[in-house]
């Protein structure tokens, strides 16, 4: 038998964000997850990247797995064009705008998960059991029993569901969810261009949806994100390389040059998911088990950390019963109010600049234009982009 504070199921990078902070406060905690640990890094690009604020930059810092990213392979940018392809509307900032030394990383997940794992090893606080399933969850009033398909038990405190979109957790908890079909496949690949990045994280707004270039290591290769809807997924990833390239090419009005693909192209169905219940008892959701977003601001990863950082600055500064009711209380209210927040948001992004309505292409020309020329308020844009 395990006994435990907390116990999180899921290994990804919001759950062992959780898992570190929570261990180097000295507060026991054991990861259950049925994937594989994470290999070391290839020499290939993953196909999953995420753009990471400097609020997750710092969180990352502090738990002292920032240096491991840097050493592996992680792109600062230091500017962001944004611009919208059927009409005149554009804004572009850059780090000195906002006295920053850059305005973000760009980090395939997988390196951010093998650096948490290499340093959640050394800390005696925490238990990795990878390749491992659960059966059966109950729970008492101050208790959590997790029995792991092996039939061994185990007792925590807590329970935190870290286990993605579909949760399993939240489904069994019965803790409701707000569902919407965003419509878009996001598309994901790597390419490489003629001209240099220059540390610049492009996105252009189509009629179909927004694509992302986003800068990597290499000073000619991109991660791209191509939103946008189904059927249109569907044709790019029949295309060979030659009609993917002149496509991508020509989505993007050939801001970098030639396009080449560097690897394979995955999809997957976007949607939006917000859990209206959080807490169950001692059962918490975090990260996509409680709320999944639009990819077009990037900012999934960085509301999952955000999360996290929470919950860690909580349950570290109990000083009675740890994981009350109140604690509980707060995380959920706080986290839930922010993710309301940028879920808004993203939706009104989408809705505005989707479709070639004439009315919806002059508010975008004439609002982008406005806040690109506007100082204040362009400030406040960049800011809120950054996650600052």
């Amino acid at each position: 038998m395990k006994q435990a504070q907390v116990c999180i199921v899921g290994g990804g990078c919001v759950g062992l964000t959780l898992a570190l902070g929570l261990a180097k406060a000295d507060i026991s905690v054991v990861v259950l997850d049925g994937a594989p640990t994470q290999a070391l890094p290839t020499n290939e690009y993953g196909l999953r990247v995420s753009a990471l604020s400097i609020a997750s930059q710092t969180l990352l810092e502090q738990l002292n797995v920032w240096p491991e990213i840097i050493a592996q392979r992680a792109c600062a940018y230091t500017h962001m064009d944004v611009r919208d392809a059927d009409s005149f509307g554009k804004i572009a900032f850059n780090n000195e705008q906002l006295e920053l030394e850059h305005l973000g990383h760009i980090v395939e997940n997988d390196i951010i998960r093998f650096a948490l794992i290499k340093e959640l090893e050394q800390q005696s606080s925490a238990t990795l059991m990878f390749d491992t399933q659960y059966q059966q969850i109950h729970q008492s009033e101050s208790d959590v029993f997790i029995t792991l398909k092996s039939g061994e038990p185990i007792i925590a405190k807590l329970l935190v569901a870290a286990d993605g979109a579909n949760s399993a957790i939240r489904k069994q908890f019965n803790m409701a969810l707000s569902f919407k079909d965003y419509d878009h496949h996001a598309l994901v690949a790597t390419v490489k261009t003629k001209e240099q990045h220059a540390n610049t994280a492009r996105q252009v707004f189509l009629p179909t949806g927004p694509l992302a270039f986003l800068p990597l290591s290499d000073a000619n290769t991109h991660s791209i994100v191509w939103s946008t809807s189904p059927n249109h997924c569907d044709e790019l990833l029949a295309m060979d390389d030659t009609a993917f390239n002149k496509a991508v090419m020509a989505a993007i009005d050939g801001q970098c040059g030639l396009c080449e693909v560097q690897s394979a192209r995955a999809a997957f169905p976007l949607k939006m998911r917000y859990a209206q219940q959080w807490v169950s008892g001692k059962v918490v959701l975090i990260g996509d088990a409680a709320h999944t977003i639009h990819p077009l601001a990037g900012l999934g990863m960085n509301l999952g950390l955000k999360d996290a950082a929470y919950l860690i600055e909580l349950l570290t500064s109990d000083s009675k019963e740890f994981a009350s009711t109140r604690t509980l209380r707060d995380y959920e209210r706080t986290r839930k109010l922010d993710a309301q927040k940028h879920i808004a948001m993203m939706q009104g992004l989408k809705e505005l600049f989707e479709g070639a309505n004439p009315v919806k292409k002059l508010i975008r020309g004439v609002g982008l234009s406005l806040v690109d020329n506007l100082g204040p308020i362009k400030h406040l844009f960049a800011k809120e982009a950054i996650g600052k």
